[in-house]
């Protein structure tokens, strides 16, 4: 992102206390400046937050003029609602810390849901990787009838976005059923619509374990569809999922970078797309007082 900028990265000391504390500290002056404190919340996920946290704490006590987070993955974005009683709302407790910390603003890709966006006192950014992963679909499979299928009711609205940039594909859904007592185990049941000979692009937020959208894959090649191509943003990639993507009967497996997949966690189907020039160009719109709606046709 710096070298798509034309600047760097401020030279940074950070390390842990032997009990685990994390100690950040900027080695040149931020007074004044307008800081973008970009960090990604991947494994071990809590002790990332922290340090993003204490980072932006820093830039607080150093007198930076303007504070954006940028999170490419929001950490705790599916803890949006409370399903039962007694559970936390901890999507809002992030942003809540965040703006405690010393945050004026947040730069986020792909909310696990749109809402999370009132949760933070002041703007928040949203930006979406659909155009970059449907630019990646129109020149692999373009020329295929393709239809547009979502994992689940849910995120209907996001598969209607794919559907325009896709020419008016058709739409399905997996209809699905979820214990909520059981965290990342679903069941597809049937898939509502059209999908039979078509190469069916089966869209998503995030790919964790690879279970609900493996046997999505599973449920719309039972109904007669040509191919299925699997294209998400975040791939978290947790546990089995390396190994159902594999042996799944999607062609491709297509993601962005906002989460660091090790070489240990690649595989033959997967391709990776790069975020950083996405969130490059929203940090310029924003550090110039732009636009970041006109990145995405005014749909941001």
């Amino acid at each position: 992102m710096a070298a798509d900028l034309g600047t760097k990265v401020v030279p940074t000391q950070a390390y842990d206390f032997a009990n685990g504390e994390i100690y950040v500290r900027y080695e040149e002056s931020v007074r004044g400046c307008d800081a973008f404190v970009i960090q990604s919340h991947t494994v071990p996920i809590n002790e990332w937050i922290m340090e993003h946290l204490i980072m932006v704490d820093a830039l607080k006590r150093a007198s930076a003029k303007r504070i954006t987070v940028v999170l490419p993955f929001y950490g705790y974005a599916r803890q949006d609602k409370k399903h039962r009683g007694r559970e936390p709302i901890s999507a809002r407790l992030m942003a809540d810390l965040f703006r405690t910390a010393g945050a004026d603003r947040l730069m986020a890709v792909d909310l696990h849901t749109a809402q999370i966006q009132g949760f933070f006192d002041g703007p928040v950014d949203h930006l979406m990787a659909l155009p970059m992963l449907a630019d990646y679909v129109i020149a692999n499979y373009g020329k295929k009838k393709l239809a547009v299928v979502s994992p689940d009711a849910g995120r209907i609205k996001v598969a209607e976005q794919w559907s325009a940039r896709l020419g008016g594909a058709p739409l399905a859904f997996v209809h699905k059923t979820r214990d909520i007592t059981r965290p990342n185990e679903s069941v597809a049941n049937r898939v509502v619509g059209d999908v039979a000979g078509r190469m069916c692009i089966l869209v998503d937020d995030m790919i964790d374990t690879g279970g609900t959208i493996t046997k999505a894959a599973d449920a719309i090649m039972a109904e007669g569809a040509a191919g299925v191509i699997v294209a998400a943003t975040h791939a978290i990639l947790s546990g089995p999922a390396v190994d159902r993507l594999r042996a799944s009967s999607a062609r491709e497996v297509i993601v962005t970078d906002t989460l660091p997949i090790p070489i240990d966690r690649q595989f033959d189907k997967l391709t990776v797309l790069p975020i950083a020039p996405l969130i490059s160009r929203a940090i310029m719109e924003v550090f110039e007082d732009g636009s970041v709606t006109s990145l995405f046709e005014g749909r941001a």
